[in-house]
């Protein structure tokens, strides 16, 4: 090979696709959002994951049995080691929010909590770190369970699935797809915000000065003309300048308004929430409204609840009678005075007893009322027969 070949192959040529930007070296760390930011660092994203969260969170995980009769609670040692004492380290509230958590952002829709058994019994429940799991493809309709690398029995765990995937149906999606783009345009929108706000380029007052002025060819000498014809001793005191050198011109800065940033940093808000379905309000945009707050409660919290419910009752349950079930109604936007009314005309119509009413509005039992009572004289239902007037008895019979 000939010298000229070998050096015409070390030459680097320039890439044409290559782009190149210029900007103040100064600014630069403000103006740019590089590398990889997590969801979980984004406090939009999180304010309202949390908030689906600590609602679900907040909920009480109830046992149920169907009986002839209807559905019925039971409390016993099982239903208090899920809904009180899940584990040694946790609450409830702590264990189903980080469960939440995990389905919405880390999991991608997954969410897998061993029951460690001893003796037979429940010691408690754990999630699983999501980064210590996998889930392969088995076959057509059936898949690997991998925790910490090791192929584990699925059935021993419980498996919660968010929003499956249509080519892996018993795997979860989730949203971080959908919300890695808003991620990065409230990222960079904050990180505009914050440039302006620590640009020194914003003054508020233009002074022209003659440039054949002596004192305006050194920093010293414009420092003087400051303080000679600008610069006042109090606050109000008005200026005395020279009309033939001096010309002074009120200069209105551009606003967050003007840089559109406040806008399309609403509008990513509204997109976020939309995506989650919540409430707008929730992150900050708009009013309170509760008929919205309830529509969030029965559609995607209610939501969330069933999946956690049947992936519980799957696992956990091996009685066919009994499942589980969150109270979710409490989280509706009742006031007292419409709890009070809706109890106060179930009870005289005999489908709620006194002390029913009493635990809607919050208040502890009393004796006698945990009878049913129907009509205006409040008698049990049970003596609807006995009363004489239906028997052929006048005004007169006691």
């Amino acid at each position: 090979m000939s010298k000229r070949k070998r050096r015409s192959q070390n030459k680097t040529r320039a890439d044409p696709n290559k782009q190149v930007a210029l900007c103040n070296i100064q600014n630069w760390e403000l103006l740019s959002v590089s590398g990889y930011t997590p969801l979980s660092k984004n406090p939009e994203i999180m304010a309202g994951v949390n908030a689906i969260a600590n609602l679900i969170g907040s909920m009480t995980l109830q046992l149920w049995a169907n009986t002839s009769k209807g559905d019925q609670r039971i409390k016993n040692a099982l239903s208090r080691k899920i809904d009180i004492d899940v584990n040694s380290i946790q609450t409830r509230a702590a264990l189903m929010s980080s469960i939440v958590r995990t389905l919405l952002l880390e999991g991608s829709g997954n969410a897998v909590i061993w029951p460690k058994t001893q003796g037979g019994h429940i010691e408690g429940l754990y999630l699983i770190p999501p980064s210590q799991i996998s889930i392969l493809p088995n076959g057509f309709f059936d898949y690997k369970l991998y925790v910490g690398g090791v192929e584990v029995v699925k059935e021993d765990y419980i498996h919660v699935v968010l929003n499956p995937d249509p080519e892996y149906p018993y795997k979860g999606t989730g949203y971080t797809a959908e919300l890695k783009r808003l991620a990065k345009s409230l990222n960079q929108g904050m990180k505009t915000k914050d440039a302006y706000l620590e640009s020194k380029w914003k003054p508020s007052i233009i002074v022209k000065v003659d440039g054949m002025t002596e004192e305006f060819a050194s920093k010293e000498g414009r420092t003087k003309l400051l303080e000679r014809y600008i610069e006042a001793g109090e606050a109000g005191q008005p200026w005395l300048i020279p009309a033939d050198a001096f010309d002074v011109e009120v200069v209105k800065p551009l606003s967050l308004n003007d840089l559109a940033i406040k806008d399309g940093m609403e509008l990513d808000k509204r997109t976020v929430a939309s995506i989650l379905h919540i409430p707008s309000f929730l992150l900050g945009v708009g009013k309170f409204d509760a008929s919205e707050w309830n529509n969030f409660i029965s559609t995607t919290v209610r939501q969330i609840c069933t999946v956690i419910e049947q992936a519980y009752t799957k696992a956990l349950i091996i009685s066919p009678d009994w499942y589980l079930k969150f109270n979710y109604r409490s989280m509706f936007d009742y006031d007292i005075q419409t709890l009070s009314t809706v109890g106060a005309n179930l009870y005289t119509r005999g489908i709620m007893d006194g002390n029913e009413v009493r635990d809607w509005i919050g208040l502890s039992p009393k004796e006698g009322l945990d009878e049913l009572v129907i009509l205006e004289n409040y008698i049990p239902a049970g003596m609807i027969g006995d009363q004489k007037k239906l028997n052929g008895g006048g005004e007169d019979d006691a």
